[in-house]
């Protein structure tokens, strides 16, 4: 027979999770380098940085090509790119809005839990509509150190007054994948850009295709119903 879980909250990433929105920073990044005429084992380091704070995306950077590498100038370029592709508007993920309804109709306690920043955050979940569906959002600013680090997981079971181990913690990143589970939490991943790792497999209580498989398990394994049924 499957395992059920005891679950009290889920733990939700943000980019490439929820937001359809890691693909746009990929493309974003590699016209910002291919503008300067870097493109050797661009895509190599575009997976690596996601799930990444921005600090360590742009200590990444220059590791990779060295400390005269123009950071100021490929900054630049990448967020006037990622802007503009922006203007379009901020899709959600395949199964996000029937995941959030479900997990609300639940009373189930939901966090964001996110590499970005509080402004980015706050932008852009109310870009996509669904900003004020979450009142607990933690992000980079709150935490010394970001994913992988478990720090924002902890921080979130903490403010949600639950234990980690009785989380589930949704990611689409390697990064976030050792997060969560470096925290304790239940973790399930949703791969967007970057493909699993073994690791992050052996890491992970299931890897699946969209959150719609996700709420799918929630309600298989941790007894996600409606309040009163």
């Amino acid at each position: 027979m499957t395992a059920t879980w005891n679950v009290r909250a889920v733990l939700l990433d943000m980019d490439g999770t929820l937001l359809d929105t890691e693909k746009v920073y990929f493309e974003s990044l590699i016209a910002a380098l291919g503008s300067r005429g870097y493109t050797d084992g661009v895509v190599a380091l575009g997976h690596a940085m996601v799930g990444l704070p921005g600090p360590d995306c742009e200590r990444l950077l220059l590791d990779r090509y060295g400390e005269d590498f123009p950071l100021a100038a490929i900054t630049r370029a990448f967020v006037a790119r990622r802007d503009e592709f922006l203007k379009a508007g901020l899709p959600l993920k395949r199964g996000a809005v029937e995941l959030l309804d479900a997990l609300r109709a639940a009373d189930c306690p939901t966090a964001i839990v996110t590499s970005s920043s509080r402004q980015t955050a706050d932008q852009h979940l109310t870009l996509a509509g669904i900003r004020a569906r979450f009142e607990t959002i933690l992000t980079r600013d709150d935490v010394v150190r970001g994913k992988p680090s478990p720090e924002l997981h902890l921080l979130a079971a903490s403010r949600l007054g639950v234990a980690p181990k009785v989380c589930v913690a949704v990611e689409d990143s390697n990064h976030g994948v050792a997060a969560a589970h470096a925290a304790g939490a239940i973790t399930l991943m949703v791969p967007d850009i970057a493909p699993p790792t073994e690791e992050s497999r052996a890491r992970c209580a299931a890897v699946l295709p969209d959150l719609n498989a996700v709420l799918a398990m929630l309600r298989e394994r941790g007894g996600l119903t409606r309040r009163g049924q």
